[in-house]
C-alpha cells in the first residue's frame, strides 16, 4: 500500500473535484511501467486494431475493514475490453457492478445493484516483463493498477446517491486455454480515494474506505499477438546492404546477357525464317556407296560360298562385265572364334574363294581384282557377321 501511495502524488490534487490531474497522474505511471518492455525485446510493431481483446468477469466483493470479511461479502460482475500495446503492456477499461444484498453498512440501494466501478487501468505481464515473449505460455501474472469512477446507490430515503473518485490494484493469475482464450483469477483492491461526502477535501489510500474483490473472469484474444524480431546493428545493415548491391550488379548483368541472348535468338528466327521461305532445291546423289559394296558370308571355320550366298557373287560379276573397266576390291575376315592363326588362314581363303568365283565361274579378269585376307574382324557387333568377304567395286571410267 505504501508503495501505491507513492506512485500518487497526493500534493497535485487539492480538492475532489480536481481529478484530471490524478488520472492522468495515474495513466503516467502505468506507461511507465509499460515502457520497460521497450528494451527487452524488438517487435514487429502491430495495427491499431490488432491485439484487441473482450472478456466477462464475475466473483465475490467484499469490505477490506470493519466488517465480517465472509458475512459481508456479495456477488459481482463485470466487463473489460483490452488493447494489448506490446509483449509485456495492456491499457483497457472495465466495469464492475456488485449484487445488493443489504449487508454492508449505510443506507442500501432501493434495485439490485448496491454500487458500480468504471475505469481506467494498465496491465503489466511480469512473464514477459522480465523473460522472453512466448505466445504459447500456459501461465502468466499480471500486475494491474488502474482508477475510475465510483458511484454507491441510495434508496429515496436515504438521499441522493454517492459518488467518489477510485484506485485499484491487484494481480491477475492468467491460465491461457488456447491462443484466443484465457481464463484469470483476479485478486484486487479498490479505494476511495475522494469521497464528496464524507471526505470532500482528501484524497488519500484508507483501508477503511477500501474493498476487496476476487473475480474470474474469461477472455477473447483477437489476436494476432506480436511477431519478435532481431534487431541489427550496423556492421550488420552495412553488409545487407552489400550483399543486396552485390545482387543487384548480378542481376543487372543477368538482364543485360538476357538482352544478348534475346538478340541472338531474334537473328536466329530471322534466319529460320528465310530458310523457311527459300525454295527447296532438288540436289541428285552422285554416288551411292550401298551400290558400291557386297557382302558374302561364310559359316562357322568354313571359306566355301553357300547356295544363299551365291547370288551376291553374281551381282558382283554382273556389275563388271556391265562396266569392263571397273575392278572390285575383296577383304576377307574371320570371327574371334577358334586359332588365331586359324582364323588369319581362313580370312585369306574367304577372300581368295570369291575371287576364284568370279574368275572361273564368270570369266572375269584375274587382275581386276584385288583379293586379301585382314584376319579378325570387328565390323559388326553380331560376331557371326564378321565371317565376311567384303567387296568394294570401284568404276574406273
Amino acid at each position: 500500500m505504501d508503495i501505491i501511495a507513492k506512485l500518487i502524488p497526493l500534493h497535485c490534487i487539492h480538492n475532489v473535484f480536481n481529478t484530471k490531474e490524478m488520472k492522468k497522474t495515474l495513466l503516467s505511471t502505468v506507461l511507465a511501467l509499460g515502457a520497460l518492455t521497450a528494451a527487452a525485446q524488438a517487435y514487429e510493431q502491430p495495427k491499431f486494431f490488432d491485439n484487441w481483446s473482450i472478456g466477462l468477469d464475475g466473483g465475490v466483493t467484499t469490505p477490506l475493514t470493519h466488517h465480517a470479511f465472509f458475512g459481508d461479502m456479495r456477488g459481482a460482475f463485470g466487463a473489460h475490453i483490452q488493447k494489448q500495446v506490446t509483449p509485456a503492456f495492456a491499457l483497457g477499461v472495465e466495469g464492475l457492478a456488485a449484487v445488493n444484498t443489504s449487508s454492508w453498512y449505510g443506507p442500501h440501494s432501493s434495485t439490485a445493484i448496491d454500487n458500480s466501478y468504471v475505469g481506467l487501468y494498465g496491465a503489466v505481464d511480469l512473464a514477459n516483463l522480465f523473460g522472453a515473449y512466448d505466445p504459447d505460455r500456459v501461465f502468466t501474472v499480471e500486475a494491474v493498477l488502474g482508477t475510475g469512477w465510483g458511484h454507491d446507490y441510495r434508496n429515496e430515503a436515504a438521499g441522493p446517491d454517492n459518488n467518489y473518485i477510485a484506485a485499484k490494484a491487484g494481480l491477475n493469475f492468467n491460465f491461457n486455454l488456447c491462443r484466443n482464450l484465457t481464463l484469470g483469477i483476479k485478486p484486487a483492491i479498490v479505494w476511495n480515494i475522494a469521497d464528496s461526502q464524507s471526505h470532500p477535501n482528501a484524497i488519500d489510500l484508507d483501508a477503511n474506505r477500501a474493498t476487496f474483490q476476487v473475480l474470474a473472469g474469461l477472455t477473447y484474444n483477437f489476436g494476432p499477438g506480436f511477431q519478435i524480431v532481431r534487431p541489427y546493428n550496423q556492421d550488420e545493415i552495412d553488409a545487407l546492404n552489400g550483399q543486396i548491391n552485390d545482387l543487384r550488379g548480378a542481376l543487372d548483368a543477368s538482364l543485360a546477357a538476357a538482352a544478348v541472348t534475346e538478340a541472338q535468338n531474334a537473328e536466329l528466327a530471322a534466319q529460320l525464317q528465310a530458310c523457311m521461305n527459300k525454295k527447296p532445291e532438288v540436289v541428285k546423289e552422285v554416288s551411292n556407296q550401298l551400290n558400291s559394296v557386297r557382302y558374302v558370308f561364310f559359316k562357322i571355320g568354313s571359306s566355301v560360298i553357300t547356295k544363299d550366298q551365291q547370288p551376291n557373287v553374281e551381282m558382283i560379276a554382273a556389275y563388271m562385265k556391265s562396266h569392263p573397266k571397273a575392278t572390285v576390291v575383296i577383304r576377307g575376315y574371320a570371327s574371334k572364334d577358334g586359332n588365331l592363326d586359324f582364323n588369319i588362314k581362313l580370312a585369306q581363303k574367304r577372300a581368295e574363294s570369291v575371287k576364284n568365283a568370279l574368275v572361273k565361274g564368270y570369266k572375269i579378269a584375274p587382275d581386276r581384282i584385288d583379293a586379301k585376307g585382314e584376319g579378325i574382324g570387328n565390323m559388326f557387333e553380331e560376331e557371326s557377321w564378321n565371317r565376311v568377304s567384303i567387296c568394294t567395286l570401284e568404276n574406273n571410267k
